[in-house]
């Protein structure tokens, strides 16, 4: 499975006119994750 990193993460907002640190990258692409789990979490509980 790719991973995306935070460097992709700051090119994909700057394309969008949004320019943030590395360590701001870092920060959204950990929400992100986290918000990807837990709505993966809350599909697969509701199918069970």
């Amino acid at each position: 499975m790719n991973q995306i990193g935070a460097e992709r993460v700051m090119e994909i907002l700057k394309e969008n006119g949004t320019l943030v640190t590395l360590d701001e990258a870092k920060i959204i692409l950990s929400f992100m994750i986290n918000l990807a789990t837990l709505s993966l979490d809350q599909i697969f509980e509701n199918e069970s």
